[in-house]
């Protein structure tokens, strides 16, 4: 099998202490140019104690990634979508090419792979692979065959998994994930009998139904509130878990103008600023340009929110200014919160998302498809800073970006599944000398 192709990132990245000054890189390996996910995860499928990947119908074998494992079928459909798919050739003719239609073609096109987990979901000592299809389409998790080849068992459970950033979480705090979305209207999760998760799994509406689209962008989870219980966010506001979930109690809803307009995408709760509280990190527009946190604001009980733009949201008809760093990018689709360089902060994973409606749909469909982490700086008096790094710019991120450890350095990876292919991004550093490290800093100028 031919090794793929393996490439320096396009920029080093930095951090430094008084006594240690270090640069930040990424080796980029690309493990296929073919479109079958938009999304991909880690998970130890061979029980070897080292971290695979999973994107597609494959995963492939840690550390080195050069053996690559088909789990599923790879003539599939999705609602937009299918795979081989025919390209037309210059001189008239056709081509049947591996994958969905995305950048080894011309057209549009969908896969029927959104979001990638893992886990032992049986809890036969194996880890089993979820997949979360195209919005409004279902949710299967394939059962490992304890390392026996061939395609593994597809079990279907979920029949409607809506909204463009569902997730896999443990949102009722009994030790145990569940997929969270909305299905057929109403926001919720859908929770498997453990004792057979074979079974369909047995869905909670924790909102009345309003109708919420299949298509619907942002969803988050998080401890907004700090009473120690996770709250959905969505692109409206959040909704807050009860005390008891015993008889599926509607949940209660506060109003926060997140991004109402144009739709967010990954939502996040997190202490920005070293205030105690957890403020809202998203994307303003999934589809469009914007970056922001939403401080949170506590008086007399009650909670708000006040913006501060990371990158700048479009705002007319003409592409938003860069900001101080001279950043900006379209259709940041996907984020991951990670502390990426050991400071103990955690830092923003996102970038533009490839081809999300073609070639021809969005705005600036065919610019570099950026991938960046953001650095969270805090200053004495709480001020708060996101330092962008370049990463890549010819791969970005799909609806889904997961940064997580793929090696035992304890340096957090970076991995993505899109209509490019898959990537691998293996961090790396070096030390330097404070002129050097210097150097390297991104350099911000006076613009807001």
């Amino acid at each position: 099998m031919k090794f793929p192709s393996v490439l320096a990132s396009v920029s080093f990245t930095v951090l430094a202490t008084a006594a240690d000054y270090q640069l930040h890189s990424f080796k980029k390996i690309q493990l296929s140019d073919q479109f079958w996910s938009e999304g991909a995860n880690i998970g130890d499928f061979n029980r070897d104690g080292k971290p695979d990947i999973v994107s597609g119908p494959f995963w492939w074998e840690g550390p080195k990634f050069e053996k690559k494992h088909e789990y599923s079928s790879t003539t599939r459909s999705s609602p937009a979508g299918k795979a081989p798919f025919k390209k037309k050739l210059d001189d008239g003719t056709e081509k049947l090419i591996p994958g969905f239609e995305g950048a080894l073609g011309k057209n549009n096109s969908y896969c029927d792979n959104f979001f990638a987990f893992s886990y032992d979901l049986n809890k036969d000592g194996w880890t089993d692979i979820l997949i979360l299809g195209f919005p409004g389409d279902k949710s299967s998790w394939f059962e490992n065959p304890k390392g026996k080849e061939g395609h593994w068992k597809q079990h279907d459970i979920l029949d409607v998994t809506d909204n463009e950033s569902p997730t896999f979480t443990d949102i009722t705090g009994d030790g145990k994930p569940e997929i969270v979305c909305s299905s057929k209207g109403s926001y919720g999760y859908a929770e498997p009998d453990w004792s057979d998760p074979t079974k369909p799994w047995k869905w909670h509406s924790i909102s009345p139904n309003k109708n919420y689209h299949k298509f619907t962008h942002g969803l988050g989870i998080g401890d907004v509130n700090g009473d120690g219980k996770l709250d959905l966010m969505e692109k409206d506001g959040w909704w807050e878990q009860p005390k008891s979930l015993a008889g599926d109690p509607i949940w209660k809803n506060h109003k926060a103008a997140f991004a109402p307009s144009h739709g967010c995408a990954h939502m996040y709760a997190y202490d920005v600023n070293g205030d105690g509280r957890n403020d809202v990190i998203t994307c303003l527009a999934a589809h469009g340009y914007g970056l922001a946190w939403y401080e949170q604001i506590t008086e007399g009980g009650e909670i708000s929110f006040k913006k501060h733009i990371i990158l700048n949201e479009q705002t007319g008809k003409d592409k938003p200014a860069p900001n101080k760093y001279g950043v900006v990018f379209s259709q940041p689709h996907a984020m991951d919160l990670m502390d990426m360089d050991g400071d103990g902060l955690k830092d923003i994973v996102t970038g533009k998302r490839f081809w999300a409606h073609g070639a021809t749909g969005d705005p600036e469909p065919n610019a570099p498809a950026v991938l960046y982490w953001f650095q969270l700086v805090r200053g004495k008096d709480r001020s708060v800073d996101f330092v962008p790094h370049l990463i890549d710019d010819n791969s970005g991120i799909g609806t889904q970006v997961v940064a997580g450890h793929l090696n035992r350095d304890k340096k957090p990876d970076i991995l993505v599944g899109n209509k490019k292919g898959t990537f691998v991004f293996l961090h790396e550093t070096k030390k330097v000398k404070k002129a050097e490290w210097e150097a390297a800093q991104p350099k911000a100028s006076d613009r807001k």
